[in-house]
């Protein structure tokens, strides 16, 4: 099953669940979940998040931790027929993200924005390994359109950066005409003396408050979820992550991981029978939390290129709009 066919599949299962767990809060109301623990000190050292290896052998893969704030760096916006995105320079990251064919509950005057600094919400990437750029990196943008062109399918957005050891490497973000899913994905030239082993690693960060328009008589569930073929669909709760109590999948070659909210979703989907790992946490010294994901790229030869990709769906769960993203381009 290709990648758009399994967002589409995913998206739909979201709803279904949605429906069903909406009817059993608005007729069995259950008691609040326990309080979120306490902030820790914030620190700048990296954080190792992953708890198994992907490689065969070596040290385990370590995510850096994460600045909460959206960066305050350059920044541009691109724009589709459904979406404008705002993209920092710093990590290549989508800081801000507006659906163009929705509007803000409260205010019917405004576009609604799922990925939004209110929320700390934005999606991050970035590469593990010795001196490879992560999400505080800052990259330089390569020339190019900013709004998809009358008659084109796709807009590519490229930002590049060198490392002190002669390797290069690009972060892609394809956005596509009447689709919410984008392309994420990084691109390797090793120019360096000596064999690169990396991974990248693809997150979604957002605080534990729902958004608005919810009521306490139908509230739907926001969090992380993951679903593998193996363990299904299991959503997790905010306050387990803050505790260190979370359980969920951590590894698999299939499945994706999500941040669902009320009829909105963002997904994280790689490559079917890729390997790849799955995390969660809790940013320290922030009501934020961090969900992603861990895949590993083949070794990188002097003078060899390697690259991998994710597809980032991040938009409504709405059939019309599902359909589109699950059909054939």
């Amino acid at each position: 099953m290709d990648t758009r066919r399994l967002i589409l599949v995913m998206i739909f299962a979201f709803s279904s669940f949605m429906l069903w767990e909406s009817w059993q809060k608005f007729n069995q109301p259950k008691p609040p979940a326990d309080a979120v623990a306490a902030k820790q000190t914030g620190t700048s050292t990296p954080t190792p998040t992953p708890t198994t290896n992907l490689q065969a052998a070596g040290s385990v893969p370590v995510v850096p931790t994460a600045t909460v704030a959206v960066p305050v760096v350059d920044s541009f916006v691109v724009s589709t027929d459904l979406v404008k995105a705002t993209i920092s320079a710093q990590g290549g990251d989508i800081v801000q993200l507006e659906l163009l064919r929705y509007k803000e509950h409260d205010n019917k005057d405004k576009t609604f924005v799922l990925f939004d600094a209110k929320h700390q919400y934005l999606a991050q990437s970035g590469m593990i390994g010795e001196g490879l750029p992560s999400h505080r990196t800052t990259f330089k943008r390569v020339a190019g359109p900013t709004e998809l062109a009358d008659g084109a399918n796709e807009l590519k957005v490229r930002l590049e950066t060198t490392t002190a050891t002669g390797v290069k490497v690009a972060k892609v973000l394809t956005f596509k005409r009447g689709s919410y899913l984008i392309d994420v994905a990084w691109e390797v030239v090793n120019g360096s003396d000596k064999p690169l082993t990396s991974h990248a690693y693809f997150q979604l960060q957002r605080d534990d408050v729902a958004p608005e328009g919810e009521s306490k008589m139908v509230s739907t569930f926001t969090g992380p979820a993951v679903f593998t073929d193996a363990e299904k669909y299991q959503k997790i709760d905010f306050g387990d992550i803050a505790k260190d109590k979370a359980k969920f999948a951590k590894t698999a070659d299939n499945g994706w991981l999500a941040m669902v909210q009320h009829y909105f979703v963002a997904a994280l989907v790689p490559q079917e029978k890729t390997q790849r790992e799955y995390y969660m946490r809790k940013v320290e010294g922030a009501n934020a939390f961090q969900a992603g994901l861990i895949v590993p790229l083949a070794e990188i030869a002097p003078g060899a290129t390697g690259q991998t990709s994710v597809g980032l769906f991040a938009g409504p769960q709405e059939q019309a709009a599902l359909k589109k993203t699950g059909g054939g381009t």
